[in-house]
């Protein structure tokens, strides 16, 4: 059993997008039980700490690397999108700069899809229903990412990053708390299936913090680890 792990990060692929220094405070302000050394010239820092505290630690980087490269992606997007209209058409400069404007108002939220499903489902709807946000979302497997863009009619452009780091802020808690369990249903016959979904059905309206997401082959329950293995147990029984 490993008590404590010593892992070399190289924080030089954030530098475009961020001040590294100030980085380095962020996380270290959000995983107290790690011990940060000196930021080399390099960009790499060693970290130690606990295996479980690590592993959040790599999972937090990359959500931030897979944000960065989705923000850049917009921005690709973005420019190819204002080269081909001043192909097509005559802009003039405060129709291009509104355009310009309006790109730097979107913000791009990567999250385990489970967490997204857990915070749309669970979680106050409030969460999630920003009336000055416009939400979409797009799921990969096990990976969600959301797009937030600003309405247009409001006039605080930097509610939208509020309400990213907000958003960013309750998946890393519930990142360390969910658990999540599988009722496998392949050995079952139709009839057998059918009857532990209406069984957690019917479990659902007891624990309103479990999420069970049905599927063809599985069921899953997603919630804290106490609840989680209550319910299962009553599926179980």
């Amino acid at each position: 059993v490993f008590s404590s792990v010593t892992s070399v990060l190289n924080m030089s692929v954030f530098k475009d997008q961020y001040v590294l220094e100030d980085l380095i405070q962020e996380l270290k302000k959000k995983n107290t039980a790690l011990s940060f050394g000196p930021l080399q010239s390099n960009g790499h820092i060693s970290v130690q700490g606990s295996f479980p505290a690590i592993k959040m630690l790599r999972d937090f980087l990359l959500l931030k690397a897979k944000s960065f490269s989705e923000d850049k992606n917009e921005e690709r997007k973005s420019h190819q999108r204002q080269k081909k209209q001043q192909q097509q058409c005559r802009l003039t400069t405060d129709t291009n700069n509104f355009v310009h404007d309006a790109e730097g108002e979107k913000q791009v939220v990567v999250l385990d899809t489970d967490i997204y499903l857990y915070m749309k489902n669970v979680l106050p709807k409030k969460l999630l229903t920003n009336t000055d946000v416009v939400i979409s979302d797009i799921t990969d497997g096990d990976i969600t990412t959301l797009y937030l863009q600003k309405v247009r009619s409001r006039p605080h452009a930097a509610q939208v990053l509020a309400f990213k780091e907000e958003i960013e802020h309750q998946s890393l808690k519930l990142h360390n708390t969910l658990c999540k369990e599988r009722i496998y249903l392949e050995e079952y016959t139709r009839d057998e299936k059918q009857k532990y979904k209406l069984m957690c059905e019917t479990l659902k309206s007891h624990y309103p913090s479990v999420l069970v997401i049905p599927y063809a082959t599985h069921i899953d329950v997603i919630g804290n680890s106490s609840e989680v293995f209550e319910f299962t147990r009553e599926v179980n029984k």
